[in-house]
């Protein structure tokens, strides 16, 4: 599983195939985004075009009845009756007063008559659709597609007037397949005053609920206007099918837009990469030249301030005397694996240079961090074995930090740190209350000592919603019977009230800053706490 871990990482940590890789997947992640937002914008524009086009036709459809209500009341009220020369004039002079009176007619049983002087189109027509107490209407009398037909027809008495097919197309051009409804029988059925035949009613939806204008189906946008009359309504019908065709000219600049967004991505992918690839070298480098070097954060007992053992921490040092900090290039050493090479390297470090002073003092330890992986495989426990056979100091000297967010598999991490327990090593979590270490975890681990995470430490004493939490960990730890040491002390003020909370060990620079081996080995020979002394100035 390792094995095959290591080969996948091998394969795609390369800094050209990673680029590639992260080019092709936003290319298709800023396409599809691009693409969606195209359609959305695409339903938006279809819909404020629909309510567009059905305010026009409202708009000019009330005007159209309107006059006709207007002309055919005229032509009712007036004592002309019969097709006389009067009543034709009668009727043209309708025509010529209201615009959208396209034809006026007179019509009984023995004679009809109109406007348009020899056409009897108006004395033809069938039943009417709506039968009203006052007016009659006809509202399809022809599906030829002429503009100079009448396509609405309103009657009352013996006079009929109607509108062209014009007055209505004039205002907006149907799409092909589109249709102008009126809605009869209680919205049972349909006829199209513009347009073909529609099926009628539509398969859901149908009506609409409240006061909703729109009606959106996957195929068609089907428009509700108000009416005042209870006995119909007027419905626009615009199919959705050809639609998508209009985003050809916004799909022209989305495509290169997207394409070259993703080349940006690459690029900053392969050159961080190459950057990565690059500190990598230099980190294997640097452990070839022997630019790291361990410094020891000493380890207090707070009452009596003495130092009972320290933390061994690894810096970069680079030829030039410039530090690089950890947070660089240990993550990265985790991610490449060096992280192994680097912890024993530390290891080995410390037992050359401080395998005499352990083996004088036997109750002193020094601690070393691992890293998830060396958690989660029992692989060190054999290397520290050989050195410290080599060294002869007793695995009890050498005790192993791990993090909360290094228990990645909480029943693996347990056995392979209760195999450490059992040669006599101290395990110790550190940067606790950071990570996601459960009660019920905690209490299955294998575990001697909880190390308080600086965090905390710097809220005792202040307003902070963070200042119950050390007290709460110390109060848990007890509970576990688990010693504590509390990471970051850098006030005698912090360090008396931990040391009443309970908390035996402290480090921090209160104490001492990190110190080289020559610096750590005097602190023990004599005795005594040095001074604060800076990393920098550091032999």
């Amino acid at each position: 599983m390792s094995s095959a871990f290591a080969q996948l990482r091998s394969l795609i940590y390369r800094p050209w195939l990673l680029a590639t890789l992260a080019a092709t997947a936003s290319a298709t992640l800023l396409l599809l985004g691009s693409l969606g937002i195209a359609m959305h914008q695409l339903q938006v524009s279809e819909i404020e075009q629909m309510n567009a086009k059905g305010e026009r036709f409202l708009d000019r459809l009330e005007q159209i009845f309107g006059q006709l209500r207007q002309g055919v009341d005229q032509l009712q009220v007036q004592p002309l009756r019969g097709c006389s020369a009067d009543m034709v004039a009668a009727l043209q002079q309708i025509a010529f007063d209201n615009r959208f009176v396209f034809e006026a007619a007179y019509v009984d049983g023995s004679q009809a008559c109109t406007n348009r002087l020899g056409e009897r189109a108006l004395n033809l027509l069938p039943p009417p659709d709506i039968q009203g107490p006052t007016y009659s209407y006809w509202l399809n009398t022809t599906t030829e597609p002429d503009d100079n037909r009448a396509a609405l027809v309103l009657g009352r008495g013996n006079f009929r007037v109607s509108t062209s097919r014009g007055h209505l197309t004039d205002v907006v051009d149907l799409p092909a397949e589109g249709s102008l409804l009126v809605v009869l029988d209680k919205g049972m059925r349909a006829v199209p005053v513009l347009g073909p035949p529609q099926t009628w009613p539509p398969a859901s939806g149908w009506p609409p609920p409240g006061d909703q204008a729109l009606l959106e189906q996957p195929d068609r946008l089907i428009y509700r206007m108000p009416t005042k009359s209870p006995d119909y309504q007027l419905v626009l019908m615009s199919p959705r099918a050809s639609l998508p065709l209009k985003m050809n000219g916004m799909l022209w600049l989305l495509f290169p837009g997207s394409l070259l967004l993703a080349w940006c991505i690459g690029w900053l992918v392969l050159q961080l990469v190459r950057q990565s690839r690059s500190m990598s070298s230099e980190l294997q480098g640097a452990l070839r030249r022997g630019e790291l070097q361990v410094l020891y954060q000493p380890i207090f007992e707070l009452a009596s301030r003495r130092c009972v053992g320290a933390e061994a921490l690894v810096r970069w040092r680079r030829h030039d005397g410039t530090l690089t900090s950890p947070d660089m290039f240990i993550p990265l050493a985790e991610n490449t694996g060096q992280i192994r090479q680097i912890t024993d390297f530390v290891l080995q470090r410390v037992l050359e240079q401080l395998g005499q002073v352990l083996r004088a003092n036997p109750q002193l330890y020094i601690s070393v961090n691992l890293a998830a992986c060396d958690v989660m495989v029992p692989r060190i426990g054999p290397v520290a074995a050989r050195l410290l056979a080599l060294h002869h100091v007793a695995a009890s000297q050498i005790a192993f930090e791990v993090t909360e967010r290094g228990l990645i598999d909480v029943v693996v991490a347990r056995d392979n740190l209760q195999a450490l327990r059992a040669v006599g090593h101290q395990v110790l979590i550190d940067d606790f209350g950071t990570g996601y270490c459960s009660l019920a975890y905690l209490q299955t681990l294998p575990v001697d000592c909880l190390k308080i995470d600086k965090a905390f430490i710097d809220a005792l004493g202040h307003d902070a919603a963070s200042s119950g939490v050390a007290p709460h960990i110390i109060r848990m730890a007890h509970a576990l019977q688990l010693r504590v040491i509390a990471e970051g002390i850098e006030y005698e003020d912090q360090a008396l009230l931990l040391n009443s909370e309970g908390v035996n060990y402290g480090q921090g620079w209160l104490f001492a800053h990190p110190l080289n081996a020559r610096q750590f080995v005097e602190l023990i020979t004599r005795g005594r706490r040095l001074g604060p002394r800076r990393i920098d100035d550091e032999a």
